[in-house]
């Protein structure tokens, strides 16, 4: 194994999984990782943006490689969809009367953005010391591999049923997936499902998401003249659009930051050791900026509602003529609390914006999207297995976590199988920059993802029993 990798002679020897039995996993997963790497890198140089505006052909190229490698770990495998971008379903059983393991991932990436922002070609995975750069490296294909190397660590031969289902239109908002699962569901059902999209809390300290902000966007529009007219001749005592919109939008916070919309829930987070500093290097938060809003940071961030301007119908500065705009017109995008019901989040939000109206002018409110939040039952034997397995692959216990954007397929999982035990867990780091340019895979903390999930595979199949293996 690797020497980014946990020793095995440091791990505990308790919890149902003896010693050797860990040690010759970690050996495995050690002597798999440089072809794990290599198919990792090929995957990801596949350019599966989902977006509508990208050629889809790689879409299918992608879902095809995804397919191809489960079938070469021994899965009857088949491509699905319902209207939406090509999903993979592939399964293998395990031996009698073990449970099944749901692993989820997707194939489709962000656009890349800006070729110049790059320090290296998007689609050409590069290493650089400890990380790898490319779009999908980490967000999601690593979470592919990832499931593909717990395979390969058993041999072919998992020791629980394990199901694998890799979708291929995260990015764009998962829309068919509800239809994929009422479709599938029988297909997928299973004990424990393990949704690789998430991320750790720093290098060297894993982590389980067990709360996730839910998600209410709108477009807010701010009527004041029916056209434009002079801004010299009637500026002073007729409303503009864009200024209206301004004073509309300020009413959303309070002086401190807050979101300042009456209604929604709010609670504190778990208490990490989160500073400034943090924060800031986390963010990139320029010298001088503050940071908003009041409590802890993580609560900030993960429990406290957030409002976020995304997006603005204006003239441009190069292009803007001496005129009284008569439309304003704005994207909110709003992240709630992991209990709030997002139909009484946006509700709210409307009541709020109609009720600040400047200057008498026309708000109108329409809702683009929401999603609900989720919030885990972070208890139980298959929680109890995956912190064991997450300790065993780290050397150090894993750390409960909220998220504060939202990841709406996972409320889709939550709500199709209630019973099931859902596990949100990832290959990210805070130095990821998923979605960004630059994006990067830190490979000793991929290694150790690998290693936790075949461990866990291992645990689950051991669910109540205690007695260490010999």
């Amino acid at each position: 194994m690797s020497e980014s990798a946990t020793d095995s002679s440091t791990l505990p020897q308790d919890r149902g999984l003896s010693r050797s039995r860990r040690a010759e996993l970690a050996e495995r997963v050690g002597t798999l990782m440089p072809g794990v790497r290599a198919d990792l890198e090929s995957l990801s140089a596949i350019p599966s943006v989902s977006l509508n505006s990208f050629d889809q052909r790689h879409v299918e190229d992608s879902a095809q490689a995804v397919a191809d490698l489960l079938r070469a770990e021994g899965l009857t495998v088949r491509i699905v969809r319902e209207g939406g971008r090509p999903a993979v379903i592939g399964h293998l059983d395990g031996p009698a009367e073990t449970p099944t393991v749901l692993l989820y991932a997707h194939h489709d990436v962000q656009p890349p953005g800006d070729d110049a922002d790059w320090d290296t070609p998007p689609f050409e995975p590069t290493p650089r010391g400890e990380r790898i750069y490319g779009r999908g490296v980490a967000d999601d294909k690593a979470g592919v591999m990832a499931h593909v190397a717990a395979l390969r660590a058993h041999g072919g031969r998992p020791p629980v049923g394990v199901t694998v289902f890799v979708e291929g239109e995260e990015e764009i908002g998962s829309a068919s997936l509800p239809a994929l699962l009422e479709a599938h569901g029988e297909d997928l059902r299973a004990e424990a499902i393990v949704l690789a999209d998430s991320h750790n809390w720093k290098v060297g300290v894993p982590a389980l998401t067990t709360t996730l902000r839910g998600l209410v966007r709108v477009v807010v529009s701010v009527r004041a003249l029916d056209h434009g007219v002079h801004s010299g001749m009637y500026g002073g005592a007729v409303p503009d659009g864009l200024t209206a919109m301004c004073r509309l939008l300020s009413s959303l916070h309070d002086d401190a930051g807050d979101v300042a919309v009456p209604g929604l829930l709010m609670s504190e987070a778990a208490e990490l050791d989160y500073t400034e500093e943090d924060l800031r290097a986390d963010s990139g938060l320029t010298e001088g900026a503050r940071p908003i809003g009041t409590g802890s940071l993580l609560s900030r961030m993960w429990t406290k509602p957030s409002m976020t301007v995304i997006g603005i119908d204006a003239p441009s500065v190069a292009t803007a003529a001496n005129l009284l705009t008569p439309v304003g017109r704005a994207k909110l995008s709003m992240r709630i609390h992991p209990d709030q019901e997002p139909a009484t989040a946006y509700q709210a939000l409307r009541d709020h914006l109609l009720a600040h109206a400047p200057w008498g002018c026309r708000v109108e409110v329409e809702l683009e999207d929401d999603g609900p939040g989720f919030a885990a039952q972070a208890d139980g034997p298959v929680y109890a297995q995956a912190r064991a397995a997450f300790e065993d692959a780290w050397g150090v216990a894993p750390v409960d976590i909220g998220v504060g954007g939202s990841i709406p397929f996972v409320a889709s999982f939550a709500q199709r199988f209630p019973d099931a035990a859902i596990l949100v867990t990832g290959v990210e780091d805070p130095d990821t920059r998923a979605h960004a340019a630059n994006e990067s895979l830190h490979l000793g903390e991929f290694e150790r993802v690998c290693l936790a999930e075949a461990l866990l595979l291992e645990r689950l199949s051991l669910t109540g029993d205690e007695t260490p293996q010999e």
